[in-house]
């Protein structure tokens, strides 16, 4: 039989030059510099070693090393040999050792997350956090066993090829060498872990029949049964393996959406990067537990698992949770010639790791891959992706996650069987109203087109106003943000899925922005899981059946104006605000955002209740505004109210639209990008076409400054006085 030994514990770890120091795994050595910022963390090879004896090891005739995720290049070395080398940080692999197994022997694993071009991926908007930071394991098995060495895979594939009458289980394994006294039992049970069925034979695929099948319908019921295959010989049982899986059906309508057993299922949730404050990628279950926890809160019904492959646990938990999922491969923001091979390879890890789950609707080929242009050689990796995966999987359909700028036409759009687009107006440039007739037109122009929205979001910190404004990093701004996209988007039932960007906050080691760098802070829950933003209370508004209400502003205590706005949120119909035990209203909503103006005098203590649900929160009258809720620019950025300004003429606080209006102002903003080429080489960036300047249209230009402080490039305070002393000097179109 199968046995297995834990590899997590006796590791000695030591980076170049370092001395060695011990460690468990999971383990990253970027769980602190991947996360503070400047964009300066340890990128290179991490030294990971243990010793281990032959009669420590569990009886077996063959033995496979077995690792759950080394980013981003892991070398397997037994004293000192170069055993296998293996390219993309987020997928399973095995090696056999067998042959290098002696009584005593050194076991060295280098975890390489330095940059390569051959490997995805290059560039992005998250830590590449280096390291063994899943877990590892010695599998040994009898000579004859289900296959280990076939891309990771669990060694079983099953897929239910369902209809409300009846369920054919296709069920295939993959065996190492199969003797002449040899064969396979399978055992098919129910949801409860009760026998349905067994079916002796030597054939390596079957199909089995379940009449009237208990179906997978998403959260309302997420039934899995489970399938199990023995390799015999003689009444013994050499090896086994076990799957979970579920009987369902679903299709992508342009016009419904997303359609599953046959019923509408509009599909409403969120993204999720996999790491933590101070934890990096290196999670325990109950880090994968919490997670789920609160995306269940929340009411979603679907969750995006970007960019890249994430722990099989989390996919199993959205399997028992009635999530679906949208899966995908790290190739990501840039196009590399070179790494043709290494998408294919993640993409068939991916597919043929992850097959029997049944949550999992969607591969996904790319993330925002023409960020820098489109070519011919993207375009043909595009289709050779596609054909791959519906090759591996006849079962699921293929999606692309488009950049917002990237031409509709583009012949790349029209590979996968979905499309959705990453769309931030109202945050990066455009205003929040162009998001839902951005949508409209897309869907008029490609009617045939299923179309979804893979990202939308805005960015918040423990900044507060009561003038929430696009760019101010405030909580109120990004509530108001998500309130009106949930408005214009649920609206529309031909939008297959939405995904907010992001559910939590995560790991961003180049970023600069925000009051608190290294970071992306458009999670709807901070980084450390332990603050649910306004935002996260409106989603759970209209998703949740959970009864609840809540008021928003809990950290926005000190207000400076005598009449304020209470914003509170609830799924029930009516609320009735109370401030010092006094009721100042009952209000109903059918959005599910109740407002009530109150009286802002001394300190009050709020109240808010809905059938037997309450909340309560503090506000403060003060004399000026308190500046602990105001973000406090560093180094040459200057604010808004430092710039010297003459009426009717440009300045740093003009919008881009309104500085090309005029030719003089066109031909001033064309200089300002020519100045800034230089500064952008090595940085990537994005190709400069009519969608972006759309885009970018309702940015201030000192706004822009501010966010290419994000790449790394900055601009002294004498250089942004000079460029607004030239404007200054352009009128204003009338």
């Amino acid at each position: 039989m199968r046995r297995i030994l834990p590899l997590n514990d006796g590791w000695f770890f030591r980076k170049e030059s370092d001395e060695e120091s011990e460690i468990s795994l999971p383990h990253t050595f970027n769980a602190e510099d991947g996360q503070d910022g400047g964009n300066d963390y340890y990128r290179g090879r991490g030294y990971y070693r243990r010793m281990l004896r032959r009669d420590a090891l569990p009886k077996g005739d063959e033995y496979f090393l077995e690792l759950d995720g080394v980013n981003s290049v892991a070398e397997v070395y037994i004293d000192g040999k170069l055993l296998f080398t293996h390219k993309g940080g987020y997928s399973r692999f095995r090696v056999d050792i067998t042959k290098e197994i002696k009584k005593e022997f050194e076991l060295l694993i280098v975890a390489d997350n330095s940059t390569r071009d051959e490997v995805y991926p290059t560039m992005a908007d998250f830590t590449f956090y280096g390291g063994i930071y899943r877990e590892a394991r010695i599998i040994a098995v009898p000579s004859t066993h289900f296959d280990l060495a076939y891309y990771g895979t669990p060694g079983i594939a099953v897929a239910a090829n369902t209809t409300r009458e009846n369920a054919r289980v296709d069920i295939s394994v993959y065996v190492s060498s199969l003797g002449e006294d040899d064969s396979i039992l399978y055992t098919l049970y129910d949801g409860r872990g009760e026998h349905i069925l067994t079916r002796s034979t030597i054939e390596t695929s079957i199909s089995l029949d379940i009449p009237n099948p208990h179906l997978w319908h998403g959260r309302r019921d997420p039934y899995l049964y489970s399938v199990r295959a023995e390799l015999m010989r003689d009444g013994e049982v050499l090896d086994s393996v076990f799957a979970e899986f579920g009987c369902r059906f679903f299709e992508v309508d342009p016009e419904r959406g997303f359609i599953l057993n046959g019923e509408d299922y509009p599909l409403r949730g969120v993204s999720r990067h996999q790491d933590r404050l101070g934890v990096g990628n290196a999670l325990l279950p109950h880090h994968h537990e919490e997670d789920i926890d609160l995306i269940m809160e929340l009411g979603a019904n679907t969750v995006r698992l970007a960019h890249y492959q994430q722990s099989d646990y989390f996919y199993t938990l959205c399997d028992r949770r009635g999530l679906v999922v949208w899966a995908e491969i790290p190739y990501i923001s840039k196009h590399i010639p070179e790494g043709r091979e290494n998408t294919r390879e993640q993409l068939s890890e991916l597919i043929l790791q992850n097959y029997n789950h049944a949550s999992i609707f969607f591969w996904g080929l790319s993330n925002e891959i023409t960020m820098s242009g489109s070519s011919e050689d993207l375009v043909a990796n595009h289709v050779m992706l596609n054909e791959l995966a519906h090759e591996l999987d006849k079962t699921r359909l293929t999606a692309i996650a488009c950049v917002s700028m990237c031409d509709t036409n583009d012949p790349y759009v029209r590979i996968p069987d979905v499309v959705a687009y990453n769309h931030y107006f109202g945050w990066y440039g455009g205003e929040v109203d162009m998001n839902g007739p951005w949508f409209d037109r897309f869907h008029a122009e490609h009617p045939t087109i299923p179309i979804g929205v893979s990202e939308y979001g805005a960015e918040a910190l423990d900044w507060h106003t009561s003038k929430p404004t696009q760019g101010d990093y405030t909580e109120e701004y990004q509530a108001y943000y998500h309130e009106e996209l949930i408005k214009q988007l649920y609206a529309r039932p031909y939008l297959f899925a939405t995904y907010v960007w992001n559910m939590f906050d995560f790991g961003a080691d180049a970023r600069a922005e925000g009051g608190e760098n290294g970071q992306n802070h458009k999670g709807l829950v901070t980084f450390d899981r332990k603050y649910k933003k306004d935002a996260f209370f409106a989603y759970k508004a209209w998703l949740s059946d959970e009864p609840f209400v809540h008021i928003a502003g809990k950290r926005y205590i000190d207000r400076a104006e005598k009449s304020t706005r209470v914003t509170v949120y609830s799924n029930l119909d009516e609320v009735e605000l109370f401030k010092n035990g006094e009721s100042v209203g009952k209000c109903r909503a059918p959005d599910h955002f109740f407002r009530f103006e109150i009286a802002n005098d001394g300190e009050s203590r709020l109240v808010a209740r809905a059938g037997s649900c309450s909340d309560e929160a503090i506000i403060r009258y003060v004399d000026e505004p308190n500046p602990d809720y105001i973000l406090k620019e560093k180094g040459a950025v200057l604010n808004w109210f430092d710039i010297e300004e003459r009426e009717g003429f440009l300045s740093l606080n003009s919008k881009i639209s309104d500085i090309t209006a005029t030719k003089e102002g066109k031909a001033w903003f064309g200089t300002f990008t020519t100045r800034l080429m230089p500064r952008m080489t090595g940085k990537g960036g994005f190709q400069m076409n009519e969608s972006l300047m759309e885009m970018m249209g309702s940015f201030t230009l000192l706004r822009l400054t501010g966010l290419l402080g994000m790449m790394d490039i900055s601009f002294t305070k004498e250089e942004l006085l000079e460029m607004n002393d030239e404007l200054t000097r352009i009128r204003m179109k009338a």
